[in-house]
């Protein structure tokens, strides 16, 4: 029996006025950001299993708008009802079975159409956390237009197939994240090593659970502000590499 693996408690949230807007994408909704200036420049960011309209989400959203980047968080879901926090952990396989991360090719697809085509996005980068770090390693490995992709905390498990990146991709995980073992970074780290072409980053950070990089200020514990604000830190500079 594992333990529920969201440490952090969902319920307990300061409010967030969002800056940006709702749109809709031929059959997605979608949270959009933009920048004061004109840019060329795009970032997709992938939500976790708490869904799009998660205030924690949409913060990041800004967060990376405000760096200068056309800032997009789809609705992967589809409409349909994201996790919740008083969900059964018992249910959360056969939630995931009809919420799959590496089904996300057409949505991602659409929302790319979306930005080159009415944003005029030139270069396209995409984050996601947890189950969106899921999405970001698989669309990494599938859609050559996704200049760079930074994986927070998502791993994909059992798969051969899951290290001939495309575009460099930077990998975030929390020391103490109890979903993602260190066996499974270090096989990650090993076969990187020996199939990824292009340029890939692997970093822990000291003392963080799954999660911890969502965080807005207000919620977060001094101990951890440093490693999250690193991270995230980290998150930004490494698109600004690639976009």
């Amino acid at each position: 029996q594992m333990a529920d693996p969201f440490l952090y408690n969902t319920g307990r949230r300061s409010e967030y006025g969002s800056l940006g807007h709702e749109v809709r994408i031929e059959h997605i909704k979608a949270y959009v950001c933009r920048p004061s200036f004109f840019t060329d420049k795009a970032v997709i960011v992938v939500h976790d299993v708490f869904g799009w309209l998660f205030p924690d989400i949409r913060y990041i959203v800004d967060l990376i708008a405000g760096h200068g980047y056309i800032t997009i968080c789809p609705d992967f879901f589809k409409g349909t009802e994201p996790w919740k926090s008083t969900d059964h952990w018992a249910d959360f396989a056969d939630w995931m079975k009809d919420h799959d991360p590496m089904k996300v090719d057409k949505e991602a697809d659409v929302v790319l159409k979306y930005l080159k085509e009415q944003c005029g996005a030139k270069k396209i980068g995409i984050v996601g956390f947890s189950w969106g770090g899921m999405a970001v390693h698989h669309l990494m490995l599938k859609n050559p237009q996704l200049t760079a992709g930074v994986s927070l905390y998502g791993i994909i498990r059992d798969s051969e197939e899951r290290y001939n990146l495309l575009n460099p991709t930077f990998f975030i995980f929390g020391e103490k994240d109890h979903t993602i073992s260190y066996d499974q970074i270090n096989l990650l780290d090993e076969k990187l090593k020996q199939y990824c072409k292009v340029a890939y980053k692997i970093k822990v950070y000291p003392g963080q659970v799954h999660g911890f990089a969502q965080l807005k200020p207000e919620d977060m514990k001094p101990d951890d502000k440093p490693y999250i604000e690193e991270a995230r830190k980290d998150m930004i500079d490494w698109i600004k590499m690639f976009v």
